[in-house]
């Protein structure tokens, strides 16, 4: 309230200052518009004045004329009388001829000698005219200029006191001026030392305001630091947590894959799988050889030679679990398999060369580098108790030559030296890697375990960095908070110190400014003291001049009339003068055409009498004319004398009316002064009010301050809650007190809220995390399907190229000579591609497949087969009737080579060709003794080599 008072008061005296203000203005304008009057009248003073001037010059010009026609007339009036005369001289010719011809001959002597004086009198007279009529015009000039020089000399004079009193006017303002900027410097000084004190004393609470700023800087730059290494360690735990997880979801994947394939018995033969799927259903099945033993990881590959296929035999507690087994398989033609009992298993005699475990790079019996429950330990016997493990291959050729070629050996790397002197080895490698299964998955369990170990440690670093990062986090606002406080406060206080250096600076500049306009307006009084003496100089020099121009117009007009008359007088004697000797002329040639021709010229004398009345008539009406020219004449003279005096009489009443508006004009200079002392009284009283205003405004802005830092409520927030009901300061006292003990009888801020919501922010973060895991997972996933793509196509590759080698070879081999090659069509994928064979048996162009004889097809694919069973050798295999096209010779090559496969895969072949069945270790054949019973009959080819 009290600053809306003071608003009103201001705007009072603002609009009182404002008021006065335009009143000075308004003065300014009504002196400026007489002025613009005065300087008006002085230009139609003027003009009227040359008007006047003018008119009585008319009015000369005009009395000149006049006397111009009336000589006219009086020379019309002579010519007149002169026809007359002569008409009567004629008339007295015509009478008077022949009497007066002897006179006119003596008369034209006489007239001869007074002609000669009258031309002399006449020019005489000419020069005495034209002397006379110069002099008059000379003396008219003069007037006219010195008339013309007069009336320039009054505008002169009437400029000259427009420009005096104009001096008059700037002297007195230049003095009022004076006054006012004396009484400006004495109060400028004074509040000068004032605002000296005040800009000390604000920059003294700056200085203290900088520094806490700078303290409070200080400290936020540390807890920044802390903050930026807090966060720091923040990302690296999460880095390390989220590669951790993902190393943990990547073994736990390929560990859930390996116990699928384990679960599953990928890798294994069909049959196989179906009796471990039987496992739940049938006791006594204790699982392939491969899941019962351990192998070191450096000997997987030698000790998986060494079984061959005996690592997917099963092994059974009992003959009978076999067997049931076994039925369980041909019930269902699920294949075959090969089943070891453990009540049937025998070590079979162990090693009988125990001195080649001496023999240098001899590591040792391959079942004793392999660990396997007790209850196994004579399956491990009959298995692997009879091969010895060396360590390359050039010691294992030494050892089997020493000892005879009766050792099995195999070395680390897969090569396998068999009784009997053969060899096997090269670039296999069991891709399906069954002994190191186990392993791996042991070693991927045990890897998720320690890595859910360092998960569990990395989230506990990280809760407790994230509480320190908060921590230091809350800290930094706190003093964040204050710094803006103090900025504010800065902020304030520059503004202050800037709104005091400003007024100052205005004090200073004012200062010299008005030290300046107080030296340039003794300079401009001076300077317009000296420029109202020179005017008055001028004017009364201009004065004088007038006085003898118009001395001069007076002499040189009495001069003039003497000049007229003198020329009246001349011009009569010269008409005189002319009249004379024109009319002795007229008499001589008269008397002298008389003379010659008198009788001739009668009739002409009577013409010329005539012409002579008609010239008399002519003359009559121009006298009229100019007569009536003349009355014309003073008429107009008449009306030009009137309106010079009608222009003296408006030269009067403007400079009557200008003396008005210069007395108007000096009781400006009095109402500006009394409106110049209002307006700086105003001027004071709104510096005051203004002062008071921003005292308001202080206190306005800390009751502002205090309603935030006491209640969080901005101006416009409580303004929008005011209640205009409430104006009762105590009755508002005590409803503030109620308010507060409503709010203390509330009870404590619920603390719970903030752990629901970090408990709610956890889950959050987890299922963000499971979320961001299951996206890290399929990509990881994504990447293993790029990876084993591109394996494939590798391996394939690879395998192709090898399968082709190897072909060619089996080709060769089976054909006795010739070229055999695959090749994959071009333009298409690789994994997707088609397969040319093409076959060039001996003595034969080189031509596709199916171009070739049935027979010559059967080999073609029996060498494909072979060359891929070479490669990857199965571990049992079934042939039907593949060599029924071949002929008895080829039959023979295809069951030697067969034989020679015998070491590594066990051959089911089904035939009718004999050279099959001879080469075969066991026949199994179906008779009929008895019409309708058949019987199974078999032959052991090899029992004797056996029993040996």
């Amino acid at each position: 309230e009290q600053t809306a008072a003071v608003l009103e008061k201001t705007e009072i005296v603002s609009g009182d200052m404002e008021h006065s203000r335009r009143e000075s203005d308004r003065l300014k304008e009504e002196y400026d518009r007489l002025s613009e009057e005065i300087g008006t009248l002085d230009g139609e003073i003027s003009k009227s004045q040359a008007a006047g001037n003018e008119a009585l010059m008319n009015a000369g010009n005009l009395e000149g004329r006049i006397n111009v026609l009336n000589e006219q007339i009086r020379a019309e009036e002579m010519n007149a009388e002169h026809i007359k005369n002569r008409i009567l001289a004629i008339e007295k010719e015509l009478l008077d001829r022949e009497e007066n011809k002897a006179r006119y001959q003596a008369e034209r002597d006489s007239l001869l000698k007074q002609a000669d004086e009258v031309l002399n009198r006449l020019s005489e007279a000419e020069r005495e005219l034209s002397l006379h009529t110069e002099t008059a015009t000379g003396l008219e000039q003069e007037i006219e200029d010195k008339k013309a020089r007069m009336i320039e000399t009054l505008n002169e004079k009437s400029g000259c006191s427009v420009k005096k009193q104009r001096c008059d006017t700037m002297l007195e303002q230049v003095q009022v001026r004076r006054s006012e900027v004396a009484q400006k410097l004495l109060k400028v000084k004074s509040d000068e030392e004032t605002w000296k004190n005040q800009i000390a004393e604000q920059e003294e609470q700056l200085k203290a305001v900088e520094d806490a700023i700078a303290l409070l800087l200080d400290q936020a730059d540390g807890l920044g630091e802390e903050i930026k290494n807090s966060a720091s360690e923040i990302a690296r735990l999460n880095k390390n947590l989220n590669n951790t997880q993902q190393d943990y979801h990547t073994s736990y994947t390929k560990l859930e894959s390996l116990r699928n394939l384990a679960e599953r018995y990928e890798g294994y033969g069909n049959s196989i799988r179906r009796v471990m799927e039987a496992r739940d259903r049938v006791r006594g099945i204790h699982g392939v050889v491969a899941d019962l033993i351990d192998v070191p990881k450096e000997y997987e590959t030698a000790v998986e030679t060494a079984l061959g296929g005996s690592i997917q035999n099963i092994v059974t507690d009992s003959e009978q679990t076999a067997k049931i087994l076994i039925d369980h398989l041909k019930k269902n033609k699920y294949g075959r398999a090969t089943f070891l009992p453990l009540t049937g298993i025998s070590a079979r005699g162990g090693f009988d060369q125990p001195n080649a475990l001496k023999e240098p790079g001899a590591i040792g019996l391959a079942s004793a580098l392999v660990k396997a429950d007790d209850r196994y330990k004579e399956l491990v016997q009959y298995l692997l108790g009879r091969v010895l493990v060396v360590d390359n291959i050039d010691n294992a050729i030494a050892i089997a030559k020493k000892y005879r070629h009766s050792i099995r050996i195999v070395t680390p790397d897969g090569e396998l030296l068999n009784p009997g002197g053969s060899m096997s080895g090269g670039a296999y490698k069991n891709s399906s890697n069954l002994l190191g299964r186990k392993r791996e998955m042991e070693e991927l369990e045990e890897f998720c375990k320690k890595a859910l170990v360092n998960v569990d440690r990395i989230e506990k670093e990280l809760v407790f960095q994230e509480s320190v990062h908060e921590e230091k986090s809350a800290a930094l606002e706190e003093v964040k908070k204050a710094l803006q406080e103090n900025y504010l406060e800065e902020n304030t206080k520059r503004l202050h110190l800037a709104q005091s250096n400003d007024r100052q600076t205005e004090l200073t500049e004012s200062l010299s400014d008005m030290e300046l306009e107080n030296g340039q307006l003794a300079e401009q009084t001076q300077e317009i003291r000296e420029t109202i003496a020179q005017i008055e100089t001028q004017i009364e020099a201009l004065e004088t001049e007038n006085k003898e121009a118009d001395r001069r117009i007076e002499a040189a007009g009495k001069e003039l009339e003497q000049a007229k008359s003198r020329q009246e007088d001349a011009r009569e004697k010269l008409s005189k003068v002319q009249m004379e000797a024109a009319a002795l002329k007229q008499q001589d040639t008269f008397m002298y055409q008389n003379i010659s021709r008198l009788e001739e010229e009668a009739s002409r004398l009577l013409s010329e009498k005539e012409s002579l009345g008609a010239g008399t008539d002519a003359g009559k009406s121009a006298v009229d004319e100019r007569k009536k020219e003349i009355e014309d004449l003073k008429a107009r003279i008449l009306k030009e004398k009137e309106t010079a005096a009608r222009f003296s009489e408006e030269v009067k009443k403007a400079r009557e009316e200008k003396e008005e508006k210069n007395g108007r004009q000096k009781q400006f200079f009095e109402k500006r002064e009394e409106l110049t002392e209002r307006i700086s009284g105003l001027d004071k009283e709104l510096f005051r009010l203004q002062n008071q205003k921003e005292k308001l405004d202080e206190k306005q802005e800390s009751a502002v301050n205090y309603m935030w830092s006491e209640y969080e409520l901005t101006y416009s927030t409580a303004e929008a809650l005011r209640d205009e009901t409430l104006t009762s300061l105590p009755e508002m006292k005590r409803r503030i007190g109620e308010l507060k003990n409503s709010i203390r009888a509330l009870g404590n801020v619920n603390v719970n809220a903030i752990e629901d919501y970090r408990e709610i922010s956890e889950r959050y973060e987890f299922l963000k995390t499971q979320h961001d895991d299951l996206i890290a997972a399929q990509e990881a996933l994504d990447k293993i399907i790029e990876e084993l793509d591109a394996g494939m196509r590798k391996q394939f590759t690879e395998k192709f190229a090898q399968i082709r080698t190897e072909f060619d070879r089996v080709f060769k081999e089976l054909f006795g000579g010739g070229h055999g090659s695959l090749e994959l069509v071009e333009d298409e994928d690789i994994l997707e591609a088609g397969i040319q064979i093409i076959s060039q048996p001996p003595g034969k162009k080189l031509q596709n497949m199916m171009q070739m004889s049935g027979g010559e097809k059967a080999l073609t694919a029996i060498a494909l087969l072979f060359a891929i069973q070479n490669l990857k050798p199965s571990p049992f295999c079934l042939l039907d009737e593949i060599e029924a096209a071949l002929d008895d010779s080829n039959v023979d090559r295809f069951a030697r080579y067969l034989h020679k496969l015998t070491k590594n895969t066990q051959f089911i072949v089904i035939t009718h060709r004999r050279g099959t069945m001879v080469a075969a270790d066991r026949l199994y054949g179906i008779t009929m003794q008895e019409k309708g019973v058949s019987t199974l009959v078999s032959v052991n080819l090899i029992e004797n080599d056996l029993d040996k």
